[in-house]
């Protein structure tokens, strides 16, 4: 007889998902969280969910007005967000080269296919897969601290609430800059590494500034 999960790790199973559906934009600004649906949708009690969306609503990603709602987060300094993400995952990479095992830059090798094959996936499953590759590359430094603070760079971009909508170019090229990435790590290259994921991030805050100054 399989013994029962305690409590708390369902909770926190839920807040995981919940999360992800919100920083991928899966679940957008204003929409409704109904506390049956999500208990439905992933096999959980009232209680955990509970729980995981008050643990939401504490980082300001869902509000409580007369039921949930995923919250609707004020612009912030977004210079800020990307020079730490620049700061953070760029040694993280570097110390990734070092770190990295085969089994892990397989893992890499996989995500990259799939984000190569964007033509045939949504919107938010690219998006869904490009964390992931993030995400990773920051774990690999084996650095808990470059970690959580890496999460948090992430909370705070899904604070800019902005309509990014990236081109398939832009998508493209992003995928290239992977590539890249992926290859200095295969390479035992730290400096490169560094270099090339510091350029990455600051594509991508180009990409913002521009949707920025059309608003």
């Amino acid at each position: 007889m399989t013994p029962a999960r305690p409590a708390a790790s369902i909770a926190t199973d839920v807040y995981q998902q919940l999360r992800d559906r919100i920083l991928s934009h899966e679940a957008k600004p204003g929409d409704r969280l109904v506390e049956d649906d999500i208990c439905a949708q992933l096999s959980s009690g009232r209680t955990p969910v509970r729980e995981a969306l008050l643990r939401l609503q504490g980082e300001g990603l869902v509000s409580r007005h007369r039921g949930w709602m995923v919250g609707n987060g004020a612009p912030l300094a977004f210079r800020s967000i990307f020079e730490g993400r620049m700061a953070i995952e760029g040694y993280a990479t570097r110390l990734a080269a070092e770190r990295a095992t085969p089994e892990d830059l397989a893992y890499l090798r996989d995500l990259l296919a799939q984000m190569n094959a964007a033509e045939s996936v949504s919107r938010s499953e690219v998006s869904r897969l490009n964390r992931l590759f993030h995400r990773r590359l920051v774990a690999l430094s084996d650095n808990l601290y470059f970690v959580e603070q890496h999460e948090r760079t992430q909370f705070h971009y899904w604070s800019l609430r902005l309509p990014v909508i990236f081109a398939q170019d832009q998508l493209a090229h992003s995928n290239v800059q992977h590539t890249g990435i992926l290859a200095a790590l295969e390479q035992r290259n730290g400096d490169l590494a560094e270099r090339l994921t510091r350029e990455h991030i600051a594509t991508t805050m180009r990409i913002v500034a521009d949707a920025l100054e059309e608003r």
